[in-house]
């Protein structure tokens, strides 16, 4: 079988067993309008994928909002750390939101970006914090709550459902971009490879079976080859019976009950 058969098969495996599996979708760094952007939006509104947009607050323009706006309930704007600079030493790993800074620092820019984006939106956003580069120091993470964000993505299978109180964690699990040199699209085969393997070990009970698994794009990045994957990847999976798309606003809305079981399951000792 091919990449493509070999995703199929899974999703009929899933159909099989009586099950759905929820994918999500999520797009970093946009800051303005762009042709890019609008062929963003062009196809998650033909293939009847909501998409979580990743804003970078600092360098987020009005245009930005008014675009959003226009293209109503197809795109949800969360938070995308605040200026997406990296503070690593040279040679380190890229991070904005990691322990290079006083915790104090990385919370004020945060909240200064809450503003912003309050400011943009008209509180018209989800409170979700995407790190830049998918990663964001533990003390941070679990600050977060007391911030007024109430979710946390980033990338791979989480460990944990609840990054900090209220805080639930929900990440993607394929990048579609390779970012090493040559940058481009990653290739046909390793991500439909990385994408099965998530839905299978779900399936299996290997990964956490509640957690959505996560399409993971840079539009501003996208070549050709990207584009014509992105497109083809959520046709087939709004083709296919066994997968439900679904929304950021619905991936996030499970924080406040399963917080609640959580401190229950505490209250009486169940790990």
């Amino acid at each position: 079988m091919n990449s493509w058969s070999d995703l199929a098969a899974e999703l009929d495996a899933w159909h099989r067993a009586g099950r759905r599996a929820a994918i999500w979708w999520r797009d970093d760094d946009a800051v303005e309008p762009s042709a890019a952007l609008d062929r963003l939006l062009e196809i998650a509104r033909r293939r009847g994928a909501i998409l979580m947009l990743a804003v970078i607050p600092a360098r987020a323009t009005p245009a930005l909002a008014r675009r959003i706006a226009m293209a109503g309930p197809d795109a949800v704007p969360v938070q995308h750390g605040f200026a997406h600079l990296n503070h690593a030493p040279a040679g380190a790993r890229k991070w904005e939101l990691g322990t290079h800074r006083p915790l104090d620092a990385v919370l004020a820019d945060l909240t200064r970006g809450r503003a912003r984006m309050d400011a943009l939106f008209a509180g018209d956003w989800l409170p979700v914090m995407v790190p830049p580069w998918n990663r964001i120091a533990p003390e941070a993470a679990a600050a977060l709550g007391g911030l007024g964000y109430g979710g946390l993505s980033a990338l791979g299978p989480r460990g944990r459902v609840f990054a900090g109180p209220g805080v639930l964690q929900v990440n993607t699990h394929l990048d579609i971009m390779r970012w090493r040199a040559p940058r481009g699209f990653l290739g046909v085969e390793a991500a439909l490879k990385q994408l099965r393997a998530h839905l299978e070990d779900r399936r299996l009970g290997r990964a956490d079976p509640a957690e959505p698994s996560g399409i993971l794009t840079h539009h501003l990045a996208h070549d050709a080859p990207a584009w014509d994957f992105l497109d083809r990847l959520l046709g087939l999976l709004q083709a296919h019976p066994a997968v439900d798309f679904t929304a950021p606003r619905e991936v996030f809305s499970q924080a406040h009950e399963l917080s609640s079981c959580e401190s229950h399951a505490s209250s009486r000792g169940v790990a």
